[in-house]
């Protein structure tokens, strides 16, 4: 069961989505809030799988909510669910640490399969969102490919490329015929050279420098 909590300082919208939730089979809501305070000290209490979240709310928005929760040991994955479509909003969630981001008027299914998607450790972003994400990304790693990409090895190169196909360590190691041990080392090598919060973060910016779907282009 994924354990799901649901905070929003309107009482209806909590509503609706913990009932929506309920009503899956293989989904629990432990747990609900007004606001970002008190998401804290449900996460502080209560184990919490994804933790779905407004932005705009009183005494604490969802924002700072997010960046006090990354900062702590077993933080849940964080979907944000907001009335609200502006690019800095969307940039601010996801440098917060954010696994997610949809609008409150997306379809019942594209919400559940977003909490889904983020308790498997992927990332969700609505469509009228991503143009802006990905613009700054590919802004922010212009140089990147210049510096710290052209700093890998031709085999972190390889694997960078495999992560952000979405391939599993074994599957990697299956493909390249080494060690999944070395697929790690691999892994953990690319997250410290590239300033990568998490394999999420790899798989992102393996598409914006153009090694996501692509066969491996010589250097």
């Amino acid at each position: 069961m994924i354990r799901v909590a649901v905070v929003d300082d309107q009482p209806l919208m909590v509503s609706a989505f913990a009932a929506l939730i309920r009503a899956q089979p293989d989904m629990l809501v432990v747990g609900t809030g007004a606001n970002g305070q008190e998401a804290l000290r449900l996460c502080e209490h209560t184990a919490v799988d994804v933790l779905v979240m407004d932005v705009r709310m009183p005494v604490m928005d969802g924002i700072e909510a997010t960046r006090l929760l990354v900062e702590r040991v077993g933080t849940p994955n964080i979907l944000i669910l907001t009335t609200f479509n502006t690019d800095q909003l969307v940039l601010d969630a996801v440098a917060a640490g954010a696994r997610g981001f949809l609008l409150k008027d997306a379809e019942p299914d594209i919400v559940l399969s977003g909490i889904r998607a983020i308790h498997r450790g992927e990332a969700v972003v609505s469509p009228q969102a991503a143009p802006a994400l990905l613009d700054a990304l590919r802004h922010e790693r212009t140089n990147a490919r210049g510096t710290a990409i052209d700093a890998l090895t031709n085999r972190e190169i390889e694997v960078l490329r495999l992560v952000g196909q979405g391939l599993t360590n074994a599957e990697i190691a299956a493909h390249l015929v080494i060690a999944q041990t070395t697929v790690k080392t691999h892994v953990g090598s690319l997250l410290a050279k590239l300033g990568a919060r998490d394999r999420v973060a790899l798989a992102i910016l393996a598409h914006t420098v153009g090694l996501g779907g692509d066969p491996l282009s010589p250097r």
